[in-house]
């Protein structure tokens, strides 16, 4: 599977609401999954991590900047970190089935997209680096956003690789980019003398005669009333988060100030906690499967759990989210089936169409996926209106248990009638597939129809209309499940 991690970084680190605002954004995105938000309200900062397909992550990252943009003014803006944006960074990172050169070419197309739809400057860096001195931010940060406000107009060597030569009033610059596995680790230090913090932050650091590949800058942590050494492992294997630590910790007993914590910012990979494990504890021979969660997860597919958690003598989830997985599983079908058939030359006047279909199938495998965990939610609020036994929240509760498996209703029937006309524009060597996505669109279609019924009763006007709706969807829904069985037999034939 294509997979791609991005993690932006925005100027804004002591408003929740603003920040969830702005991370909405993401999560309203298919074919995307947020997996961390961590906020720094002295560095006035948020890290926003997130992944899932290229063009998908590609679609959050503009997103996020163009809600960051309308939220976040740099004018007033004041945080101990770095920054010359209100969406300061945005990061691509291989993670599966995607090359290095595949990310530089989604932040090439990012970075032209918000010169041109946001009027912002955007400077490539890392791996996307035009320019060799950009592959370090620190070179593009130089005077951050009130230093770039003064020389982008006049300065050439401040020119950005898209868009105007000035910055955007409220929101600055971008910088955007390609990088590996980065690890944002932070050492503490028992002293509020900024001075000894960003001395030791010159000594660790690669440019400093450090570690090769350590960036590093000295804080003032006023709320906690201490200093920070924050870094960068831009390569974890070349510089581990041990070395780091026992270097600053080296340089702290020289200054007489002692490490009172570390932390790591945002996600970071398993390996480079094993590496420190292995470190401190001095292992032998140990291997990455011999932890338990490794065993669990190479033993156990991720579907066990879900299979299990259904057979679970609790009523969510239920017949109404083992519905909607139907559903996933169809539309996950159907992006195979047009996937192949994307790669036969024999089809070659399809591909346009073909490709957004299998656009519009990611977008709908993503609703389905969403939709297993809305029917449990929603039947876990009815259960919660009949202990309060009032009748308005009932019927409130009731429709909104309808209204769930009524879109599971609705997709299905969709997908069903999309996979009648790619019957015409796929290979005849994946139709059984095509025919397997259709029974399971029908599945879901009529075990939806089954949770859309036994709430009607208590749903009021409101339920029976959509009881009315159900009963279309589901002749509809028959009549195309035909036209796509007839089709699959006689490609068979």
């Amino acid at each position: 599977m294509k997979l791609v991690e991005c993690v932006p970084n925005i100027s804004e680190g002591r408003d929740p609401e603003k920040i969830q605002t702005i991370v909405r954004e993401v999560e309203q995105v298919p074919g995307v999954v947020l997996l961390d938000v961590e906020s720094d309200p002295d560095h006035h900062r948020s890290v926003i991590t997130f992944v899932g397909a290229p063009d998908a992550v590609l679609e959050a990252a503009f997103r996020l900047t163009a809600k960051a943009t309308e939220l976040i003014d740099l004018r007033t803006h004041k945080g101990e970190h770095p920054r010359i944006g209100a969406t300061d960074v945005i990061p691509f990172v291989p993670v599966s089935g995607v090359t290095m050169e595949d990310c530089v070419k989604l932040a090439e197309t990012l970075g032209e997209r918000i010169a041109r739809e946001l009027q912002i400057p955007v400077y490539l860096y890392g791996e996307a680096a035009r320019v060799p001195e950009r592959r370090d931010l620190a070179y593009i940060r130089r005077g951050q956003f009130e230093g770039l406000r003064e020389e982008i107009e006049t300065n050439p060597e401040r020119k950005p690789d898209f868009g105007p030569s000035r910055v955007h009033p409220t929101a600055g610059a971008v910088a955007v980019g390609a990088r590996k596995f980065l690890i944002a680790y932070n050492v503490n230090l028992g002293t509020t003398d900024l001075s000894i913090a960003r001395a030791i932050a010159r000594k660790v650091r690669a440019k400093g005669g450090g570690l090769s590949a350590v960036k590093a800058l000295g804080f003032e942590l006023r709320e906690r009333n201490m200093v920070q050494v924050s870094m960068n492992l831009v390569d974890y294997e070349k510089s581990s988060i041990y070395a780091a630590f026992e270097l600053v910790k080296l340089y702290a007993r020289r200054y007489g100030v002692p490490v009172v914590g570390s932390e790591i910012v945002g996600l970071v990979p398993q390996k480079a906690l094993q590496d420190v494990a292995e470190f401190y504890l001095q292992l032998e021979g140990f291997q990455p499967n011999q932890t338990v969660e490794a065993r669990i997860q190479e033993k156990m597919p991720p579907e066990i759990g879900y299979l299990l958690s259904v057979a679970e003598d609790t009523p969510t989830p239920g017949g109404g989210s083992v519905s909607a997985f139907s559903l996933a599983q169809g539309y996950a079908l159907l992006s195979m089936v047009i996937g192949i058939s994307l790669r036969a030359k024999k089809l070659a006047e399809h591909h346009d169409t073909l490709r957004a279909d299998r656009s519009w199938s990611f977008e709908r495998l993503s609703e389905a996926h969403r939709l297993v965990r809305e029917d449990a939610e929603a039947f876990e609020a009815l259960r919660e209106a009949y202990r309060s036994k009032e009748k308005e929240t009932i019927q409130k509760a009731a429709y909104r248990a309808m209204e769930v498996p009524f879109r599971v209703m609705e997709r299905a029937l969709e997908g069903l009638k999309r996979a009648v006309d790619l019957l015409d524009r796929t290979s005849v060597r994946v139709v059984t597939d095509l025919g397997v996505a259709g029974e399971q669109f029908l599945a879901a279609c009529r075990g939806a129809w089954l949770n859309v019924r036994i709430n009607a009763p208590d749903a009021g006007d409101a339920g029976a209309e959509l009881l009315r709706a159900g009963e279309q969807v589901m002749a509809e829904a028959a009549r195309s499940y035909e036209l796509l069985r007839e089709g699959v037999e006689k490609n068979l034939a």
